[in-house]
C-alpha cells in the first residue's frame, strides 16, 4: 500500500468526537435527541459532547451550600498507579468516609492541587510523566443526585429510557447504572478503560469545577482494542477474559497509536454533557476538583448489544441485567427463541465471528 492510500485508509479510519449545542425546543426529550446525534453518526466515534441550551438550569441554589458541602462520600478511594512506560495498573484502596467540604480542602491543599499549566495539552503531558507519583483520592461512586428534583429534561436521575424496564418488571434498582451516581474529583484522580456495564449507554455531566479529559475508542475497533490489551496485561486475561471491566487498566494513547488503533479525545467542561454509547471503550482524567453526575441509559438500539456482552464471572458485584423483559417488549419475534437458549448470534460490532450470548438466564 503506498503512502497516499495508507494516509487515506487512516482518515476513514479516525472518528471525531462530535459536539452537539441543541435548542431548548430540541433538548425537550432526552431519547429522541439521542437518536438524532447518532443519525449524524455521533455514536461512531464512541462518545459525544453535548452543551445544553442556556434555558436549561439543573441547579438553582449554591454548589458549595451545606446540602452539598456536608454530604459524605462514604468510600473515597486512594489511585495506586503501578507499571512503566504507557502501561499500568490502577489499584483502589479504600479510605475512610470524608465529607465534600473536607474532600474539597484536600483537593485545594498544595499536597493534592493541579500543578500550573498553559493549556489543556501541556496538562495532558503532565498527567501521562506524573501519572506514578501521589497517588490522588477519588470520591467516586456515590449514591445520589444534585440535579433539583423539578427538572424535568436531561436530569440524571429520571431520563425515562427503556431501561426503567428494569425497575418497571423486575423492581430492580442497581447503584449507578439505573439510578444516579455523583463523583467528587481531584487532580489526577482517573478512570480505567472500559465498556458500561452490559455495554450500556451513558451520561455524564460536570456540575462545578475543574474539566475532564476523555479519550475514546470507535466501537468498531473495540474488538481490536481488546486483543491489544489481552496482550500487555496477559496475566489479567488469562484469569478473566472480561478482565477490562475490574477497570484497572490505563494505556497510554501512545501504545494506542502504535498499535494502529484510532482514537480520540476531548475536554469536558463544567456544564456540559458527555454521552458514551454501547460498547464504546471511554477512559480519562480529571484537572482539579469537580463535581460531576453521572448514570447509564438504554435504546433500543442497545438491546443486541446487551445481549452479546461478554460480562465479568470472577466478582460478585459484577452487573448482570436480565435481558428477558427487553427481548420480549422490542424483539418479540425472537422471545421464544431467547427463552430456549437458541437465539445465538453476532455482537454488533463483531461481525466476522460467530457470538454466542455470554448472559446466563
Amino acid at each position: 500500500m503506498n503512502d497516499q492510500r495508507r494516509n487515506k485508509k487512516l482518515k476513514t479510519e479516525v472518528k471525531k468526537i462530535m459536539v452537539f449545542r441543541p435548542t431548548w425546543s430540541e433538548f425537550q426529550n432526552f431519547s429522541r435527541y439521542v437518536e438524532f446525534m447518532e443519525s449524524q453518526g455521533a455514536h461512531r466515534a464512541g462518545i459525544a459532547k453535548v452543551i445544553p441550551p442556556p434555558e436549561w438550569i439543573p441547579r438553582k441554589s449554591s454548589y458549595y451550600d451545606d446540602d452539598i458541602m456536608n454530604m459524605v462520600i462514604p468510600a473515597p478511594i486512594c489511585q495506586d498507579v503501578q507499571g512503566k512506560q504507557g502501561i499500568y495498573r490502577q489499584l483502589n484502596i479504600q479510605k475512610k468516609p470524608i465529607t465534600v467540604a473536607q474532600y474539597k480542602k484536600l483537593a485545594d491543599s498544595p499536597e493534592y492541587m493541579t500543578p500550573d499549566y498553559f493549556d489543556f495539552a501541556e496538562l495532558e503531558r503532565k498527567y501521562w510523566k506524573n501519572i506514578l507519583y501521589k497517588s490522588p483520592i477519588y470520591g467516586a461512586d456515590v449514591s445520589g443526585s444534585i440535579t433539583d428534583k423539578d427538572v424535568e429534561v436531561w436530569n440524571i436521575n429520571k431520563l425515562g429510557t427503556i431501561l426503567d424496564y428494569v425497575n418497571e418488571d423486575y423492581g430492580i434498582k442497581i447503584d449507578g447504572v439505573n439510578t444516579a451516581y455523583l463523583y467528587f474529583g481531584m487532580w489526577k484522580t482517573s478512570f480505567s478503560w472500559h465498556t458500561e456495564d452490559m455495554d450500556l449507554y451513558s451520561i455524564n455531566y460536570v456540575h462545578e469545577g475543574s474539566p475532564k479529559t476523555w479519550y475514546a475508542i470507535p466501537p468498531e475497533f473495540g474488538r481490536k482494542f481488546e486483543r491489544m490489551a489481552s496482550g500487555l496485561f496477559s496475566s489479567d486475561f488469562s484469569i478473566c477474559p472480561a478482565f477490562l471491566r475490574h477497570k484497572m487498566s490505563i494505556i497510554s494513547p501512545q501504545w494506542l497509536t502504535t498499535h494502529s488503533i484510532p482514537f480520540d479525545k476531548i475536554t469536558q467542561e463544567k456544564g456540559e454533557f458527555i454521552i458514551t454509547f454501547p460498547y464504546g471503550y471511554h477512559a480519562g482524567f480529571n484537572h482539579g476538583f469537580n463535581m460531576a453526575e453521572s448514570t447509564n441509559f438504554a435504546l433500543p438500539r442497545w438491546v443486541e448489544y446487551g445481549k452479546r456482552a461478554q460480562l465479568c464471572c470472577c466478582q460478585k458485584d459484577n452487573v448482570t441485567i436480565n435481558m428477558d423483559t427487553f427481548v420480549r417488549r422490542l424483539q418479540p419475534e425472537k422471545y421464544e427463541l431467547w427463552c430456549n437458549g437458541n437465539d445465538h448470534g453476532y455482537h454488533p460490532e463483531d461481525p466476522n465471528h460467530s457470538c454466542v450470548t455470554t448472559y446466563s438466564r
